[in-house]
């Protein structure tokens, strides 16, 4: 009987939504591993190519801590928990801001002075990026140029522009996750591009979105 009721649960987890998880989890802890099961994967793929991977391992173990530990406070009207987990995971992120634009330069580097076709020891970490933010630029050499712009970038922009880019996150996600309104991640994403735009002599690699969705960025 116990066994049937487990499996009915397992069932009805397919379609519960994430704040249905939480507050369960609030009688039953252990439900919580519901949503690590269900994100924990791009949590991982969002902190390598910030950080690495080795120190993805850790930003994303104490992602789900955090979030566990906070559960509580997690707004259960809203009812996918994605942005609030790539907001934790990136204010961690923001501790090592030193770090991640260190491997940004050590990426640009390794490009300007490696094998033009990607190959090599920094291209483990530098294939990601490259293949997610540099998929529309199409001259060589840039994936280089684009990381060495990437550190440039103010961090709050970076990371309103990299949540977007490697999140998928989309712009109301965007602003929930980093505790700001919609206007100001369109407007930061719009300053980010221009930015890189102008270090990488016109190319816009991060155009994720149509131009026509992105109004009063004239």
């Amino acid at each position: 009987m116990a066994r049937e009721g487990e499996a009915r649960e397992a069932e009805g987890d397919c379609a519960e939504s994430d704040a249905s998880v939480v507050r369960r989890s609030l009688e039953n802890p252990d439900a919580f591993a519901a949503l690590f099961d269900r994100y924990a994967q791009d949590i991982h793929r969002y902190a390598a190519r910030r950080l690495g991977t080795e120190a993805a391992d850790d930003l994303m173990a104490e992602t789900f801590v955090i979030a566990f530990q906070q559960r509580r406070r997690y707004d259960l009207s809203r009812p996918q928990a994605r942005p609030w987990l790539y907001g934790i995971v990136t204010n961690l992120v923001g501790g090592h801001r030193r770090a991640e634009a260190r491997r940004l330069r050590a990426l640009s580097r390794a490009a300007s002075t490696g094998p033009g076709d990607g190959s090599g020891d920094a291209s483990g970490e530098g294939e990601p990026l490259a293949d997610r933010v540099a998929a529309r630029v199409s001259a060589e050499g840039v994936r280089g140029e684009l990381a060495g712009a990437l550190a440039a970038l103010p961090a709050r922009y970076r990371d309103v522009l990299l949540v977007i880019a490697w999140g998928d996150l989309d712009y109301a996600e965007a602003a929930e996750a980093l505790g700001v309104p919609v206007g100001t991640v369109r407007s930061r994403l719009h300053r980010a591009r221009k930015k890189l735009r102008e270090a990488l002599g016109g190319s816009d690699p991060t155009r994720l979105y149509d131009e026509h969705e992105e109004p009063g960025h004239g």
